[in-house]
């Protein structure tokens, strides 16, 4: 039970041990030993994206459970139906639809573009039916669209519920691990992003993933936010096109593709997990119509906008008290880690001034409330993958030496260097 929360009594049954010999087990299974048990990475199953396969860790690892949680129509379903149609090409595949009729993602399956539709299907909300095949079908993969919908005759509450939802996925666990399937289930989430549910589904599972992104957007991320079986710091990017999800090899080029050279345009280096990835900073700065001037920025914190503001006031003696300011992220990304703050500050620096910053350069680097430009970490990475696509110039903090690299370390030096 938790306080102030709604739906959160769970009965737990009370076991009975008045009948065994002492109140204890008897035990039926005999422990292996540890360095006896046999397990190959080979086993894994590939799903058919690279992306996929790199964010899971190489693969879903048999017996494993996978919740893939994201906001609605953000593609989860489109992306777990393409990999049933990939996977079954070698593996036995089972898709259990809680939310849609057989014929609902059969239309839904005809719009993507030479789907292998060689798996078997099931339209059902009731998870002992699904427990059943699980243990009499012999899948090497088992989805569940999704968890929300499932319910159970032998507990009591309407699906989507605090207690269907724990022992539904629990019960799933246990299936998985017995029969050493795998599963993907797929997860609502909450307007603040969450998975909806308790926090304990999470715990039970294997693999959390996120699919994320703006709906109209050019790519999506797929994050791993916890891996029993590989790491959580990489990040996978999907394009949304005729063929449904697709893996992007090269997300920098894509996201640069139509750039323009403007006044108010930087190209930041990012790090999403390990990946560096190159993104276009665009910044807008009008005079302000009104007493109060605006702040307005898409894929950026716009309370450190205002921080970065105010200190280009104070320390960068760039005067915005009478000017709005606008920060856009190219490409629906959205960047929260602190090396985008140089980036932002230049990007509304150039916009104010006038001056283009050098087309070839790249710009990266931390920025303290007293304009100093602190060093961020995997620089070396940044900068590799800065001059693999032709990037020759970088502004970054002075910390970092190189050739043609100019380390600044203060927001008034670089702003006096644009170029």
């Amino acid at each position: 039970m938790q306080c102030d929360a709604w739906d959160s009594l769970v009965e737990n049954p009370v076991l009975n041990t008045s009948s065994r010999k002492g109140g204890v087990y008897a035990p039926s299974k005999k422990p292996d030993k540890f360095h006896e048990i046999e397990y190959s990475e080979n086993s894994r199953i590939g799903t058919g994206n690279s992306e996929v396969d790199s964010v899971l860790g190489g693969g879903i690892v048999p017996g494993s459970l996978v919740l893939l949680a994201g906001d609605p129509g953000i593609g989860k379903s489109t992306l777990v139906l393409q990999l049933a149609g990939d996977i079954s090409k070698n593996k036995k595949v089972l898709y259990v639809s809680g939310e849609e009729s057989a014929a609902q993602v059969k239309l839904r399956g005809g719009r993507i573009k030479d789907l292998n539709t060689d798996f078997e299907f099931m339209a059902t909300t009731d998870v002992d039916e699904v427990l059943s095949h699980t243990h009499g079908g012999n899948y090497d993969l088992i989805i569940v669209d999704s968890i929300q919908t499932m319910s159970s005759q032998s507990l009591s509450g309407a699906a989507g519920t605090t207690s269907q939802v724990t022992n539904n996925t629990n019960s799933l666990v246990r299936a998985a691990k017995d029969t050493n399937t795998a599963f993907i289930i797929i997860g609502h989430v909450t307007k603040e992003g969450n998975v909806a549910g308790p926090r304990l589904m999470e715990h039970l599972v294997d693999t959390v993933l996120y699919l994320e992104g703006e709906r109209y957007g050019l790519l999506k991320m797929l994050r791993s936010v916890k891996n029993r079986f590989g790491a959580t710091n990489e990040v996978g990017m999907l394009e949304m096109t005729e063929m449904g999800l697709k893996a992007v090899s090269n997300p920098s080029e894509a996201l640069l593709m139509e750039r323009q050279e403007l006044p108010g345009s930087v190209i930041f280096v990012g790090m999403e997990g390990t990946r560096p990835i190159l993104v276009e900073v665009q910044a807008l700065v009008s005079p302000s119509v009104f007493g109060y001037p605006k702040r307005v920025a898409d894929g950026f914190d716009l309370n450190r906008l205002g921080l970065l503001c105010a200190v280009m006031q104070k320390r960068g003696g760039v005067n915005l008290s009478t000017q709005d300011v606008y920060v856009n992220i190219v490409g629906g990304i959205k960047l929260a880690e602190p090396a985008i703050d140089l980036a932002i500050i230049l990007a509304i620096a150039s916009a104010s001034s006038g001056k283009i910053i050098n087309p070839g350069a790249v710009v990266f680097g931390e920025v303290g409330l007293s304009g100093e430009i602190r060093s961020v970490n995997m620089s070396n990475l940044r900068l590799q993958e800065a001059k693999k696509l032709g990037f020759n110039k970088a502004i970054v903090p002075a910390s970092i030496k190189g050739i043609n690299y100019y380390g600044a370390k203060t927001i008034a030096d670089a702003i006096k260097n644009l170029k």
